[in-house]
């Protein structure tokens, strides 16, 4: 019998406008912009792949279509890479489209992040859980971080959060915890607040962008969109209500490298970190760095 339990879906919103990265972003959509030779929406699709996730459901806005066509079949690109004998890109591109079953929905006005994963709510089933994935966030390590969020959802059966220690001065920047620690990295979430002051913050912390969000949490989502006054819909309220409805939720210290993309920084940073990695220009960029002189 199959177990009721597994998560076969992955939402992933990107339908933000990227302002942090203008120019580059003024007609791309900020998920395309390449770490090494991929867009930072592949190796989000792939961390998904790799955790067992048959169905990605994309929510896109307005000057996103780079991401459908992205993850579609082209014929023309393929029957140029034939003609010019190059199978080794030809099956690098002909991948892409076969990763997973794709969907799209548009979120027509931008109204928040919990807005926009209720846009894609009509493609969960009910009772299922879904992961969600933001595209800030890449975390490299050997197991998957959703797949490491999915394992706790499978022992406790309810929503869960990842969770990253940051220094306390930038805590302000993030959605912060108060948790008690069930197991080493595992802990039960007590209190959320989003952005705090440093010297109101419970815990350093924070919530990054990926998640188990379960039925349950779907429908809190959905409460919120009726009462909202801004018209905003915010996951971490949704959070907040949670707790406050005395429901459990769950929070998980992942293990690997996280490199925060949604920053120029953080974006350069994981360029150079997988750069490093990968087996055609990792030795060359290694020695580059060896003879900067800085």
């Amino acid at each position: 019998m199959e177990n009721p339990h597994k998560i076969k879906k992955a939402i992933l919103p990107v339908a933000g406008f990227g302002t942090r990265f203008l120019p580059a972003t003024k007609a791309q959509p900020k998920e395309m912009l390449s770490v090494v030779d991929k867009p930072v929406i592949q190796y989000l699709v792939e961390e998904a792949v790799a955790s067992g996730i048959e169905e990605i459901i994309f929510v896109t806005g307005r000057g996103k279509r780079a991401i459908e066509d992205h993850f579609d079949v082209s014929y023309e690109l393929e029957d140029t890479l034939v003609e010019k004998n190059k199978h080794d890109l030809l099956e690098t591109v002909q991948k892409i489209s076969g990763l997973a079953k794709f969907s799209y929905v548009r979120q027509p006005v931008p109204m928040g992040d919990g807005h926009a994963i209720l846009c894609a709510k009509h493609l969960v089933n009910e009772g299922e859980a879904v992961a969600v994935l933001f595209g800030d966030d890449l975390v490299d390590d050997e197991v998957p971080a959703i797949r490491q969020l999915i394992d706790v959802y499978e022992r406790y059966g309810d929503s869960v959060v990842a969770l990253s220690q940051v220094p306390k001065e930038e805590v302000s920047k993030f959605g912060v915890v108060k948790a008690t620690e069930l197991s080493p990295r595992t802990h039960e979430i007590t209190q959320f607040v989003e952005k705090p002051k440093v010297e109101d913050a419970p815990s350093n912390l924070i919530a990054v962008g990926k998640y188990v969000i379960t039925w349950d949490m779907l429908e809190t989502l959905e409460s919120l969109q009726d009462g909202s006054v801004d018209g905003e819909v915010r996951l971490a309220d949704a959070f907040i209500k949670h707790i406050g409805n005395n429901k459990p939720l769950y929070g998980y210290e992942f293990e690997g490298e996280r490199h925060d993309c949604g920053d120029k920084f953080g974006f350069v940073k994981a360029t150079i970190a997988l750069g490093l990695k990968h087996p055609e220009v990792g030795e060359k960029l290694r020695d580059y760095l060896k003879k900067l002189e800085l």
